[in-house]
């Protein structure tokens, strides 16, 4: 999760007694060999060559103000061990459903295939987290993959007023937060671990997401972790510079 997230969560757990300084913390870190390397993408999830329908990307503009504003969401894969299959390992298939202002990881479901009905599974868990009376504008953004575009996932989003958005080409970019949790989830919170089974996926999983949501500091929420954050409204200090959000504020004002 980076130095700088571990050093946030050292410092609340230890007292100054114990404590050391954040640079002696680093170069610890950078001493046990315990620097990642991100891990290249391999897998294709995204199908969008379908013939279903499409929708605007409504949020390439709009910064959440609030819970429940946007959600995002997006598939990525876990390689399992399988001596039977022809290069020694399969793949299963995660979906996330993660609000985009808090960063909440509010559905998620891992399969053995791409199927809609997995994905569908995983944006049911998410609706479910709808406080009771809510009517207020719930944008889902997505890539065009046809999980997403297929009739009954768009059936769940607007049973619920939820207004679908999608990206307009296959730039990762367009779905970047999506993206970003994907390589949070493998390349942080499962890095390292060899799986032999879907069971193992899922618990690992339920484990790691676990501490996403309750103990991770993001720093694009003044160090607040997902759960904390979920329950905030207004702009969140960051602590870093987001060049996207500054460009859009700029284009706001000037539309006024």
């Amino acid at each position: 999760m980076g130095s700088d997230n571990l050093w946030h969560i050292y410092k609340n757990r230890f007292s100054d007694d114990y404590r050391i300084g954040r640079d002696a913390f680093r170069s610890i870190l950078h001493e046990q060999g315990l620097n990642i390397r991100q891990r290249h993408r391999a897998v294709r999830t995204t199908d969008s060559r379908h013939n279903l329908p499409v929708y605007p990307n409504l949020v390439k503009n709009v910064i959440p103000t609030r819970p429940n504003h946007i959600w995002v969401s997006d598939i990525t894969y876990i390689p399992i061990k399988d001596s039977t299959a022809r290069l020694g390992y399969r793949f299963c298939f995660l979906t996330l459903v993660m609000d985009a202002y808090s960063k909440r990881i509010l559905g998620q479901y891992v399969a053995p295939t791409l199927e809609a009905e997995y994905s569908i599974r995983a944006l049911k868990m998410a609706l479910a987290t709808l406080p009771d009376g809510f009517d207020d504008t719930l944008i889902h953004h997505s890539d065009r993959g046809c999980q997403y575009a297929s009739a009954e996932y768009i059936k769940q989003l607007t049973s619920h007023q939820v207004v679908p958005s999608m990206t307009e080409s296959g730039n990762p970019k367009d779905n970047a937060m999506a993206e970003r949790i994907n390589s949070t989830i493998k390349n942080e919170l499962l890095y390292g671990k060899t799986f032999t089974s879907l069971h193992q996926v899922k618990e690992a999983l339920d484990k790691a997401i676990l501490f996403y949501n309750m103990e991770r500091p993001h720093r694009s929420l003044d160090r607040l972790t997902p759960e904390q954050a979920h329950g905030m409204q207004g702009e969140m200090k960051r602590h870093w510079h987001s060049w996207r959000e500054e460009a859009i504020k700029k284009q706001n004002m000037m539309a006024v």
